[in-house]
């Protein structure tokens, strides 16, 4: 078993999806060799094909290497072929086999695959390298020349493969950036328990409705519901099944709103859901039939059929009246509805 508490390890554990894409590209990479071991014996050159299939082998390694999360041992085993590769391929027909156009691949893969200071290291080294391995070619001639046509071929067949694996990194790298956007932008909207919109966008949300209210009046209603005796409930069973009946509450009270309306969490066990184009006598209508359904769930705790109900205040949303005015008279029915025992539906006064 991997040693996962060393902090090398912690850091590389948290870009599953690069290691992925690492093992994806060795696939890619070793086919390219197997390739090039075929190419290099039909143009003459016996050495260079052998060396393809050494490097073949080593993406074999490092590929099961990634599989067994030994992501050090993969990236040696790649750094070491790509570089020993590009020099070899470089000094053997030129220059302009293009084979030194792999080194310019590790650059991006860098920067993901490590911390900002030793990826600049590693960039500073790695051109290192590439400007003496160019240097190097302009006053040392190839030590097994091929014919030019054939060089043109070699040339064009790196540039290709260079070329579609650099189309597929980006595409990789882009969509990595489009996906964690996303996850942001959820986690900045959304409760984490209950998968609702959290208090935040919920008051976004609202006023959004009232603002378009302004713009053209047409009815629109607040629910504030809280879950009854949920603290003893949570005292006397856990904050495990306590967590779990908000969870699924927030499922049956979503289930019972229409595909317009939304709902937030807005602290604790209490929610708030938005109503638009929903007068008072709807939305009570509503709220009984949220009322109605919390209270046929039942949760099994130690062969125990648990229920639990919920209080909803219920108001209308009037002329000249900000957001916070709508919901405290929401809130007001909400505690005449305790007040009269609970489980109840309360519309709001004027």
């Amino acid at each position: 078993m991997q040693d996962n508490s060393r902090p090398g390890r912690h850091k590389e554990s948290r870009r599953p999806q690069f290691w992925r894409v690492a093992q994806r590209c060795c696939q890619i990479a070793a086919t390219v060799d197997v390739a090039f071991f075929f190419l290099f014996h039909l143009l003459g050159s016996p050495i260079l094909a052998w060396i393809n299939i050494i490097s073949v082998t080593m993406y074999v390694v490092a590929y099961f290497a990634l599989s067994t999360r030994r992501n050090r041992i993969a990236i040696a085993l790649i750094w070491c072929e790509v570089i020993t590769h590009a020099a070899v391929g470089t000094v053997m027909i030129g220059w302009d086999s293009g084979f030194h156009y792999y080194l310019l691949m590790f650059i991006p893969a860098l920067f993901v695959s490590m911390s900002s200071r030793p990826a600049w290291i590693s960039v500073a080294c790695l051109w290192g390298f590439y400007v003496l391995l160019d240097v190097t070619m302009r006053f040392v001639a190839p030590l097994q020349p091929i014919s030019p046509n054939a060089l043109l071929g070699v040339h064009l067949f790196n540039l290709t493969v260079v070329f579609a694996m650099f189309s597929y990194l980006a595409f990789y790298y882009m969509s990595l950036v489009t996906a964690a956007h996303r996850k942001l932008g959820r986690m900045a909207t959304t409760d984490s328990l209950t998968r609702l919109y959290n208090r935040r966008h919920t008051v976004h949300l609202a006023e959004k409705e009232i603002a378009r209210w302004h713009r053209n009046p047409s009815p629109l209603a607040f629910l504030l519901l809280d879950v009854d005796h949920f603290k003893p409930l949570n005292d006397r069973y856990g904050h495990e099944l306590g967590d779990r009946i908000l969870s699924d509450i927030s499922t049956v009270i979503t289930g019972a709103l229409r595909e317009q309306d939304f709902i937030g969490r807005w602290g604790g066990e209490e929610f708030l859901a938005v109503l638009p184009d929903t007068d008072r006598d709807q939305a009570l209508i509503t709220a009984e039939r949220i009322r109605l359904a919390v209270a046929g769930t039942f949760w099994e705790f130690e062969a125990e059929n648990l229920s639990v109900t919920i209080s909803i205040g219920v108001s209308e949303y009037g002329a000249n009246e900000d957001l916070n005015t709508a919901i405290a008279r929401a809130d007001k029915a909400l505690y005449l509805g305790k007040d009269r025992g609970r489980n109840r539906v309360e519309l709001a006064t004027a």
